[in-house]
């Protein structure tokens, strides 16, 4: 018998929260780079809810697949944010549907009284900055892999 290795896990789908600003560093380094349409950004201020459908590079796959030689891989994923009070953007268009966006980072400015700031930092200086109530944040894989469209991982210019 020998002990359990990392490379003997299985395959499965994100399904992470957050509710501390650690927790939220994981969910960011996992949801760098996802693009999305302008068009899969939903706020319900009714239900105090934001939530982007993006199409998530799969950071997580990317050794095995280098390891393996087969192809790098996307996936959709819901990234939730609850307790939303108000939304704010800068340099985002909602008016052009066609335009695709890039999310760089999730961090959290808290309030002194646990409230904050969630602030979804994009490419090309974009921003959303949501003032939520408390932190609570989900990343969900919500299909199965496919293979990245440009088939190479992600590259930030410097």
């Amino acid at each position: 018998m020998s002990d359990a290795r990392f490379d003997d896990g299985r395959e499965r789908p994100l399904n992470l929260g957050a509710y501390e600003a650690a927790d939220l560093e994981v969910i960011s380094s996992l949801a760098q780079d996802a693009v999305f349409p302008v068009t899969e950004m939903t706020w319900r201020p009714s239900a105090r809810r934001f939530a982007i459908l993006l199409n998530r590079f799969r950071w997580e796959d990317r050794t095995a697949a280098e390891r393996r030689g087969r192809a790098y891989e996307r996936v959709q994923s819901l990234l939730v944010v609850e307790n939303v009070l108000a939304v704010a953007s800068q340099g985002v268009d909602r008016t052009d549907k066609d335009i695709i966006l890039s999310l760089l980072a999730v961090s959290f400015e808290p309030d002194e009284d646990g409230a904050g700031q969630v602030l979804l930092t994009l490419a090309g200086d974009g921003a959303i900055r949501l003032s939520v109530e408390a932190l609570e944040v989900t990343l969900k894989d919500v299909t199965r892999p496919y293979r990245a469209p440009s088939g190479h991982v992600p590259q930030h210019g410097d």
